[in-house]
């Protein structure tokens, strides 16, 4: 998916960084329309029920509210495998995409922000 739309996080992400703080100003929101979240990002009429970051703006907001750079990398020669690294904590492999191993990086930053007893 090589769109603008690609470039949002998905509506759980968007709802999630939400609850964990996330408050920041962003250009496009998620409004239900008929029971599905649709991204909404022509409009000035922001009256979505959540606003919908950018990949690039949850990265920064975990970056400065709690020190976590998280690395995404490729572990193939052949550019087909992907990783994610997030210090103190570990990572996962095994991902076909760039943008795959980037979603579960952000899942794992919110799971562990939630939970109470981890820390970045």
């Amino acid at each position: 998916m090589n769109s603008i739309e690609s470039n949002f996080v998905p509506y759980q992400i968007a709802l999630d960084m939400k609850s964990i703080g996330f408050d920041e100003p962003c250009f496009a929101y998620y409004k239900d329309m008929k029971g599905e979240k649709v991204l909404l990002y022509d409009s000035m009429d922001f009256d979505g029920e959540c606003s919908a970051p950018l990949y690039q703006q949850c990265f920064r907001f975990f970056r400065e509210k709690y020190n976590a750079s998280p690395l995404i990398t490729c572990y193939s020669e052949l550019g087909n495998a992907w990783k994610y690294h997030i210090p103190n904590e570990g990572g996962e492999q095994g991902f076909n995409t760039y943008e795959e191993a980037e979603l579960e990086c952000l899942k794992k930053l919110i799971e562990i922000v939630k939970d109470e007893n981890k820390r970045l």
